[in-house]
């Protein structure tokens, strides 16, 4: 599944473009652009095992320095502040990863 079957291209672009800068990435802004927080628990959880490269349950600290990438492979890494700060803002369980539930709490939140 592409992440183009759940959002729409023109979205992901701009949202992406609107984070091109280094040290200017928001999660809450950008999951609402990209229009995740308008879609379904259960398309939540189709982009978080699009996110989750490994396929391991949980999107580490790895993956999500490639978070945009994830929705186009025109977006850039994420600095290691930015890819510290989302890890915190979505790890609530202090394990070092985010689950599917951790990811959809991010989504609702924002």
């Amino acid at each position: 599944m592409a992440m183009t079957d759940l959002l729409s291209a023109e979205d992901i672009k701009k949202a992406v473009g609107a984070f091109s800068a280094a040290e200017s990435f928001n999660y809450k802004k950008f999951f609402e652009m990209v229009g995740l927080k308008k879609k379904s628990p259960e398309d939540v959880k189709k982009v978080f095992h699009i996110l989750d490269k490994d396929q391991s349950g949980f999107i580490e600290e790895e993956e999500l320095k490639f978070v945009l990438k994830g929705f186009t492979p025109e977006g850039r890494d994420l600095s290691d502040k930015e890819t510290k700060a989302l890890l915190a803002a979505g790890d609530k369980d202090g394990d070092g990863k985010i689950g599917a539930d951790e990811f959809a709490a991010m989504v609702a939140e924002s």
